[in-house]
C-alpha cells in the first residue's frame, strides 16, 4: 500500500492527528451505544473539505483497533480512495451494481493493512444518484456486511448533489466534516437541513485542518 501523506494515522502513528482520529474512533463508539454504527456515510457540505482523507485515517484507525472494515468509495462523481491508497480503480461500486454475480464475490482490494479492504467507486456512471438509490445498492451493502463489522462510505458533498442524502437513508448514519477556516456556516446548515428532511440519521461533525493547540504540549 502507498503510504501517502494523507495517511497520517500509518505515517505517524504518534502526532497529535494520529490521537486524534483514534479519539473520533472512540466517540464514534459511544455515540451508537443505542443503536450500533455499521454503516457510515462521511462527507462534507461542499468540495475541498478533506473528507475522503478523514474517511481514509478513521477506516484505518478502526481496522487498527481489530474492527474488520470495508472501505467504500461512493462519490460516483470525483473519486479519490483509489488515489490515496495507491489502487486500480478499474472494477468497484459499479461493477458490483451491473455485472452478474458481482455480489457474490465483490472486487474488494486488498490495502496491505489487516482488517481493511477497499471497494473504489469503479467507472463513473452517468446517473450516479440511481445507482446509489437502487435497490441493488442494498442489495450490495447486505453483502459487503457479512464481510465486515463496519462498512464506511465515501460520498459527495452534500449541498453540491443528491448523492449522499439519497445513501444516508441505506445506512445507519452521516459523519460530516467540517474544514476550519474554509467551510461557510451557511453551508453546513443547509447540509444538515438537507439531511434531516430525508431523515438521514447526523451523527455530528468532524473539524478538519483544526490548528494544533501548542499550550498541551506532550499530551
Amino acid at each position: 500500500m502507498a503510504e501517502t501523506l494523507d495517511l497520517i494515522t500509518l505515517t505517524d502513528p504518534r502526532s497529535p492527528a494520529a490521537e486524534a482520529y483514534r479519539t473520533l474512533r472512540t466517540n464514534l463508539t459511544f455515540a451508537a451505544l443505542d443503536k450500533p454504527l455499521e454503516t457510515l456515510i462521511v462527507t462534507s457540505a461542499a468540495p475541498g473539505e478533506g473528507k475522503s482523507t478523514v474517511l481514509a485515517n478513521l477506516a484505518i484507525t478502526m481496522a487498527q483497533g481489530e474492527r474488520r472494515v470495508v472501505l467504500v468509495d461512493a462519490d460516483l462523481r470525483r473519486p479519490g480512495l483509489h488515489e490515496i491508497f495507491g489502487v486500480s480503480n478499474e472494477r468497484g461500486v459499479t461493477s458490483t451494481i451491473v455485472e452478474q454475480g458481482a455480489l457474490d464475490d465483490p472486487p474488494l482490494v486488498d490495502v496491505g493493512l489487516d482488517n481493511l479492504q477497499l471497494l473504489p467507486s469503479g467507472p463513473l456512471p452517468p446517473n450516479p444518484a440511481d445507482i446509489l438509490g437502487s435497490r441493488r445498492m442494498e442489495q450490495m451493502i447486505e453483502a459487503l456486511q457479512a464481510r465486515a463489522d463496519v462498512i464506511l462510505f465515501d460520498a459527495p458533498p452534500v449541498v453540491a448533489v443528491t448523492d449522499a442524502a439519497v445513501l444516508g437513508t441505506k445506512v445507519d448514519g452521516v459523519l460530516l466534516v467540517v474544514s476550519a477556516g474554509r467551510t461557510r456556516r451557511e453551508h453546513v446548515q443547509r447540509a444538515r437541513d438537507l439531511l434531516e428532511r430525508v431523515h438521514v440519521r447526523l451523527i455530528g461533525a468532524v473539524l478538519d485542518n483544526a490548528p494544533r493547540d501548542v499550550t498541551l504540549g506532550g499530551y
